[in-house]
């Protein structure tokens, strides 16, 4: 097989054999946390990845993310109707 610093793809991630993780799981993890993407070896091929999860919220939505998706009607800010404002004020 070919070692892993030999390919350009995987020569540019930090890899990780199972016998690392096994030794030590939360250094594994510190180095995640911190934003790293860990290729795993096994024992010199890639076949897994364990990578920071993209938390919502993380960064601001885009603007016009759903341009088009609806058209607000002529009356949207029009005041609304008695019935409808007694409802909400529980009258």
């Amino acid at each position: 097989m070919t070692p892993p610093s030999s390919s350009p793809i995987i020569s540019e991630m930090n890899t990780i054999t199972l016998d690392e993780i096994r030794r030590d799981p939360t250094a594994c993890l510190d180095r995640v946390l911190g934003g790293e993407t860990l290729v795993i070896l096994d024992p010199v091929r890639p076949v897994a990845e364990i990578r920071p999860l993209a938390l919502p919220g993380a960064e601001p939505r885009p603007y016009g993310l759903a341009a088009g998706e609806f058209t607000a009607p002529d009356d949207f800010d029009a005041p609304l109707p008695e019935a409808v404002v007694r409802q909400f004020e529980g009258r």
